[in-house]
């Protein structure tokens, strides 16, 4: 479970100009993301686009992944969170037999479920296949925070390792850690994950690290080197390249910012668009100047 720790970039899709899953594409991100130096790859999360894809595009696309990586140090973990069980758990299984490390899965969303629910949901889940099992809080997907007392129900569940946590609650987060100290614990929010890690997480799962996954890896090595000078000067830099993105909205964003550079990777599925040509400028000339062409993997 050890070897899970680290920071792990939450793929993204590869699409063709009309919007349909390209696996010429996904390849020419897998390459350059895999050139970063990043301990892994969380693969079909919302990063991903994966609410605007269909069960049978996400399994090309965990197979392609898995084939790409096959000859990388690199851990694998499948995101299998689909709006209904039954797509989970055939996307749970074919991941496992892939080789995938690890799965993960958003909490049921489709309709408001309750706490018994997701719990039971999980459960299920977590019994389809003998891999370890990341579950998910993540309010601004779900619409509503799980409880402590659920998550912490969640994380007893037999093949739960750990928890994906996306959620500016630090309070929370802090206690989770204290009350888990044996599970493992990763942060999603890139633009703050200094402040998590001062909190003991294991790791970050992060969309822009698809881009500037060379810099977040340098940042947890400067964090696990106790050099805060360092930490803030590139926890500095992802935030300015979050901020920018958010002009555009952060998955058109990236891929912006990753055609820029030369990687093949697509536009976003409708509806994601664009939000603002200034913006879009903006994300061109920033990911273009010294400080961020420093990161970029080569």
């Amino acid at each position: 479970m050890n070897r899970l720790k680290g920071m792990h970039a939450a793929l993204l899709t590869g699409l063709s100009d009309d919007g349909e899953f390209s696996p010429e594409r996904q390849r020419s991100i897998n390459a350059y993301v895999l050139r970063q130096g990043l301990d892994g790859l969380y693969v079909g999360g919302s990063s991903g686009e994966s609410g605007l894809l269909t069960a049978g595009e996400l399994l090309d696309q965990q197979a392609i992944v898995a084939e790409d990586a096959r000859s990388q140090d690199c851990q694998l973990i499948a995101h299998v969170g689909a709006p209904n069980l039954r797509d989970s758990i055939q996307l749970a299984r074919s991941a496992a037999k892939l080789g995938y490390n690890a799965l993960s899965a958003l909490p049921p969303h489709a309709y408001p479920f309750s706490d018994q629910e997701i719990i039971a949901y999980y459960k299920e889940l977590s019994a389809a296949t003998d891999l370890p099992m990341i579950v998910y809080e993540v309010p601004i997907r779900t619409g509503r925070p799980l409880s402590n007392d659920v998550l912490a129900q969640l994380l007893d569940i037999k093949n739960v390792a750990g928890i994906k946590f996306t959620s500016n609650d630090m309070f929370k987060m802090a206690r989770l850690r204290k009350a888990h100290p044996q599970k493992l614990v990763f942060f999603g929010f890139d633009e703050v994950y200094l402040a998590a890690a001062a909190l003991g997480v294991d790791g970050g799962i992060g969309t822009t690290y698809n881009i500037l996954g060379k810099l977040y890896a340098a940042l947890h090595s400067a964090i696990a080197n106790h050099d805060l000078v360092q930490a803030r000067e590139l926890q500095e830099l992802s935030q300015e390249f979050v901020a920018t993105i958010l002009l555009t909205g952060v998955l058109p964003g990236v891929k912006i910012a990753l055609q820029e550079i030369g990687v093949d990777c697509g536009p976003t599925r409708a509806p994601f668009m664009v939000q603002s040509a200034k913006g879009e400028s903006a994300v061109r000339s920033l990911i273009q100047s010294p400080e961020y062409q420093h990161w970029l993997a080569k």
